[in-house]
């Protein structure tokens, strides 16, 4: 029973810094939007930031997994984090098509749910 209880922290433990992490490199790509829009070096920023954050993206879904099964958690959190993926598998894709009428506020609504999941969590 101890360690079922060890292993559901930890995983918990490995999902909450994941998905700070998220949250963090989500407000970082709004901060490069605007140097993106001012400077000459914001489009390098931006698009290095994009990767940084699709690859914490992927990082959620798998503290999510590790947090469920070895864990014991709730499957709740890969449903979330898989769904997040999706997201920002869109706001690539926007980004890449140059679509900023879809982009700028898909990523204010990615930043405000990474923050809710962050809170629940």
């Amino acid at each position: 029973m101890t360690t079922r209880v060890t292993a559901q922290h930890n995983g918990f433990s490995f999902l909450r810094i994941a998905i700070a992490l998220q949250t963090l490199t989500i407000f970082l790509q709004a901060v490069s939007s605007g140097l993106l829009m001012t400077s000459a070096y914001g489009e390098v920023l931006h698009s290095v930031g994009a990767r940084v954050m699709y690859g914490a993206s992927m990082l959620y879904v798998l503290a999510a997994v590790l947090a469920w099964k070895p864990g014991g958690g709730s499957p709740r959190p890969v449903g979330h984090a898989v769904g997040f993926l999706l997201l920002a598998s869109v706001q690539v894709a926007v980004g890449i098509a140059h679509i900023p009428s879809v982009h700028l506020p898909l990523g204010v609504l990615m930043f405000g749910l990474s923050v809710l999941a962050l809170a629940r969590h």
